[in-house]
């Protein structure tokens, strides 16, 4: 029986070209990390230079391309590509900030707030038990929420460890202690309806949001303008998200879910360097 789709007998395989929208200081920066990787395990010969590494690293993480497809284009093994990306990936998510340092900096910068908000990275289905919390409601769909911080611009400062689909916001925000962390940085945070009642100190909040209509009591027209104020100021937020998720390997994570926060991590990192409002 003959396969119509595989390649005639003595046909060479077809490679193409896909154009990377990234910054040559990204490349740089990343295969410089790549390169003191190298020099500190005493890696003395690799196929292919730092360079040629991070620009591989970049079309799976850019494109999703596949491993094998990427390798066999390039004269390496699957196996070989798979720890370049992991490499790469950890090199980069060490150097993400953590919660307390991110807001420092913002403090420090001379800003008052920060926009705070939730999103649903889309995971895989797998079979079992273990992937029932993973399942969300909201989305109708399996995948990992994380919370992310930007400032007021819209760049991204922070993002949470990840979390089961099926948690709520203000549950992995409390668990998180960002109150208490925007209080200790002397900051406040906008954010949306699904963080109302975040906030331990009424008499003196540090999470703003806007109001919600209850049963038999609508919003008055000055809580209606004071919600649209607050969707205003977020909007900044949902750019900083729509930066993140432009890496399509976001669109369904299909390595280990226990390896997703060192991925969004280093994604951060990346989306820091490659864009600045």
């Amino acid at each position: 029986m003959t396969n119509n789709n595989s390649p005639a007998e003595g046909a060479h395989p077809l490679v193409y070209r896909v154009r990377l929208p990234l910054s040559s200081s990204v490349v740089t920066h990343v295969a410089g990390l790549i390169r003191a990787r190298r020099n500190a395990i005493d890696s003395r010969w690799r196929k292919l230079n730092p360079g040629r590494q991070a620009l591989l690293v970049f079309a799976f993480l850019r494109h999703d391309q596949r491993l094998c497809d990427l390798a066999g284009g390039n004269d390496i093994s699957a196996a070989t590509l798979r720890r370049w990306v992991l490499e790469v990936i950890e090199l980069l998510a060490a150097q993400a900030s953590r919660l307390d340092r991110a807001l420092k900096k913002i403090a420090k910068a001379g800003s008052a707030i920060v926009l705070l908000d939730g999103t649903l990275v889309r995971t895989r289905r797998r079979t079992g038990d273990e992937d029932r919390p993973n399942y969300s409601g909201k989305h109708k769909a399996h995948g990992l929420l994380f919370l992310a911080l930007t400032d007021e611009r819209g760049n991204l400062v922070w993002i949470s460890a990840a979390a089961p689909g099926r948690s709520s916001e203000i549950t992995t925000a409390r668990r998180n202690k960002i109150t208490a962390q925007l209080r200790k940085a002397g900051l406040g945070a906008i954010a949306d309806l699904g963080f109302v009642g975040l906030d331990d100190d009424p008499d003196d909040p540090v999470i703003i949001t806007g109001r919600k209509a209850a049963r038999g009591r609508p919003l008055t027209a000055a809580q209606k303008e004071a919600n649209r104020l607050v969707s205003r100021e977020r909007a900044a937020n949902e750019h900083g998200f729509a930066d993140l998720k432009a890496w399509r390997v976001l669109t369904k994570v299909r390595m280990s879910a226990a390896y997703a926060t060192t991925l969004l991590r280093a994604l951060l990192v990346l989306t820091q360097l490659q864009t600045t409002r």
